[in-house]
Formats: C-alpha cells, sequence, structure tokens
C-alpha cells in the first residue's frame, strides 16, 4: 500500500509513526523542531489521515506498509519513532525488519496485549451523522453526547475532513476499526526481538507502561531503557512537547 506521508528538515531520516484515530499532521509542530536535526517522514498509517482504507488491518501488514514507503523513498536505514498504536507497528516493523532500524522510539505503549478500551470513542465517532453534518460545530456537539472531555473531542475531530461535494467524511475508515479494534490491543509475537538500541518513553501519569511491563520488555528488547516525562499522560507528546522533543534529541544524536 502507498502510504500518504510528510517530508521536512535535514539530516539523519527519522520515521515518526501516530496512534489510533490520528494522522501525521499529529506530530507536524513536533517535527518542526525537529527539522533542523533529521530529516523527517511524519506517516499516514492505513485506515488514516490521506492513506488508503482497507478491510485489511493489523501490524504485520502495517509494517509491511512501512517497507514499502522506504523502498520507494530511497531509505534503507532509519531512525524510527512511534506512539501508541504507532509504537505498537513501529516494534512490529523493527522486529521484522531489524536492518533497516538504527534505532527505535516506542512512546507510551509496551509490547503486551491490551483490552479493548475504545468502546465510547467508537460510540460517539459512529453517532455522529456525517452525511447530514451542517459543521464541525455540530460534529463536536453530537460527539459531546458521549465523550465529555474537549480535548479528546478536539483530536478525534482533526479525523474530520472534506468531500469531492464539499460535505464532512471522516479520514479514518471508521467501519473497519469499528469490526477490527481488537487489533489494536496484540501483542508483539512471542518470538520477536530487536537487539538494537531502543528507548522506551511512557508518560508518567499514564499506566499504558506499567512497572511489570519491564521484563516483557527486556525479553523483546534486551539493549532497551524505559524512562518516564514527568506531568504528562498517554499524549505525552501535547502535554509535555519540550520535554519530548529534548528526549528525542538526546536519544537518537
Amino acid at each position: 500500500m502507498k502510504l500518504a506521508h510528510k517530508t521536512l528538515g535535514n539530516g539523519p531520516v527519522l520515521v515518526i509513526l501516530h496512534g489510533l484515530f490520528g494522522s501525521a499532521d499529529n506530530w507536524l509542530s513536533i517535527a518542526r523542531e525537529l527539522e533542523n536535526s533529521f530529516s523527517l517522514v511524519l506517516v499516514d498509517q492505513r485506515n488514516h489521515g490521506d492513506s488508503p482504507h482497507s478491510s485489511t488491518w493489523n501490524y504485520e501488514v502495517m509494517a509491511e506498509d512501512l517497507a514499502e514507503l522506504l523502498d520507494d523513498l530511497g531509505h534503507e536505514r532509519v531512525f524510527l519513532m512511534g506512539h501508541s498504536m504507532g509504537g505498537k507497528t513501529a516494534m512490529r516493523f523493527a522486529t521484522q525488519y531489524p536492518e533497516r532500524v538504527e534505532k527505535l522510539l516506542v512512546a507510551d505503549i509496551a509490547p503486551r496485549a491490551y483490552p479493548i478500551h475504545h468502546q465510547e470513542i467508537l460510540a460517539g465517532l459512529n453517532a455522529v451523522d456525517v452525511e447530514r453534518l451542517a459543521s464541525r460545530k455540530e460534529a463536536d456537539e453530537q460527539l459531546a453526547q458521549h465523550i465529555s472531555h474537549k480535548g479528546i473531542r478536539q483530536f478525534l475531530l482533526k479525523a474530520l475532513g472534506r468531500d469531492e461535494q464539499k460535505g464532512f467524511k471522516w479520514r479514518i475508515n471508521l467501519p473497519v476499526i469499528t469490526e477490527k479494534i481488537e487489533e489494536v490491543g496484540r501483542a508483539l509475537p512471542e518470538e520477536a526481538r530487536f537487539e538494537g538500541a531502543t528507548l522506551f518513553m511512557g508518560g508518567a501519569n499514564s499506566d499504558y507502561i506499567r512497572e511489570e511491563d519491564k521484563d516483557l520488555i527486556q525479553k523483546h528488547f534486551p539493549n532497551s531503557n524505559l524512562i518516564y516525562i514527568k506531568q504528562a499522560g498517554h499524549w505525552l507528546h501535547a502535554e509535555q512537547p519540550d520535554a519530548v522533543i529534548q528526549t528525542i534529541k538526546a536519544f537518537f544524536k
């Protein structure tokens, strides 16, 4: 699959993968602070952003999508970073194609399995009457009936785009994501292993990377370290951007 992507900056190549319901744009403000140090590739994963939609959606094919993109761009070996779902894709890619990853940074996700926990968000997204929407404000009002947190609604509404008739549409493949949401939480395969330098960067206020995950992380990534960003939850790049930027620079430099 030919993935949509954005490129900017100069220097060693750093590829960044967004999380569930997101897109490359989620990392654009961070990327602009890194463009003097890296050649950045911000990727829309399949079924997200401007990339194609497909009924096949799992980490194996998402890793293959990334390999195809790097081939097309002529990048044999890169720095790789992913957040949440993107972190799972990055882990899968690094263990499938270890020769193509110089260093790996995983943001606020562990290699373990996660239970389905996006039911309220999916209910809210599916409740929005996209075909009859008159404005984004109306979409926010419909979403608010299911999701009270304004910040989460603002993030989700970034996936609301326009179609060729100037009407609204979801840029995510909502039917497939809803049907196959369990794929997002799947664990890294038992035999998966990446020997290269790896950093797990968790949010101190998030429970996505727990103390008991350390042994599993070391099993899959024996040359890894784990740090926590203070005063940050799961959306650490939005909550503590300066700390995230400095961590990225320090690790990949």
